[in-house]
């Protein structure tokens, strides 16, 4: 009698399972050849299949929308090692997180500086002498204050540099960029719209100048052929020959959290 109304209660649960919709997003945890990971699952009508995706947000889960679980556990046990080594490769790449202090080191056009933190009852402008940069702040323990401080002349100095890069270029390449703007995206260099506007990350300022004529010739390229063909790649083959070298040197650099 036991067994029979366990297997009629399993039968129950089953199709209670059919009725109710699951969660189209849920936080879960699995254990991957020993490695406890946190995830994202996702569920959609669309999907015909399982896809994993692995980014700055960790290990998100695409599947159909009722598919069961057996179908996951196996997808995830599958590719466990993959996974794995994906998010430790991520986690390595990710840009060590500033301490905003006097001594820290910082990057200037490919150079490496170093921050003097100065302390008064005034806030004055950042000065650049030598290998270092001195920012005048009111309170030397308020790492918010002096990041904001060092990001604010980052900006005022790209803005200068981005503005006579492009105006060395353009004319060579023969465009006319309408507007030249700074920008502050997490996951691009540099950007170009069909009305001419010219978008170009702050953070470039960090880079050597090499890479970032490079980005500026890859957007002002744009302006003539708003793709990725490869008439695009002879345009900005024009102005900068060993584009490809300073594209995979590119790769190497990580937009910061900011």
């Amino acid at each position: 009698m036991d067994r029979n109304r366990s297997h009629a209660a399993a039968l129950m649960l089953e199709k209670l399972r059919r009725f109710i919709t699951p969660l189209a997003v849920e936080q879960r945890t699995v254990d991957l050849v020993g490695t406890r990971i946190a995830y994202t699952l996702k569920r959609s009508s669309r999907r015909r299949s399982i896809g994993l995706r692995i980014d700055n947000h960790g290990l998100t889960v695409s599947m159909p929308l009722r598919a069961s679980e057996k179908w996951l556990h196996d997808v995830l046990q599958d590719k466990a090692h993959w996974v794995v080594t994906k998010l430790e490769n991520w986690q390595a790449k990710q840009p060590i997180s500033s301490q905003w202090r006097d001594g820290q080191p910082i990057t200037f056009i490919g150079e490496a500086l170093t921050l003097r933190v100065a302390v008064g009852l005034f806030a004055a402008p950042p000065q650049l002498h030598s290998a270092q940069l001195t920012v005048h702040v009111t309170d030397d323990a308020n790492e918010a204050l002096i990041e904001q401080t060092v990001k604010q002349w980052y900006q005022h100095e790209a803005k200068k540099l981005f503005k006579e890069r492009v105006a060395h270029y353009a004319p060579l390449m023969n465009v006319t960029p309408r507007m030249l703007k700074l920008s502050s995206a997490r996951t691009q260099w540099g950007s170009c719209t069909t009305q001419g506007d010219v978008r170009l990350n702050w953070q470039l300022i960090k880079m050597p100048l090499h890479l970032i004529d490079y980005v500026v010739v890859h957007e002002l390229a744009h302006l003539i052929e708003m793709n990725h063909s490869a008439a695009f790649w002879q345009v900005v083959a024009l102005a900068c020959p060993d584009y490809a070298k300073r594209r995979r040197e590119l790769k190497q650099w990580q937009i910061s959290p900011s």
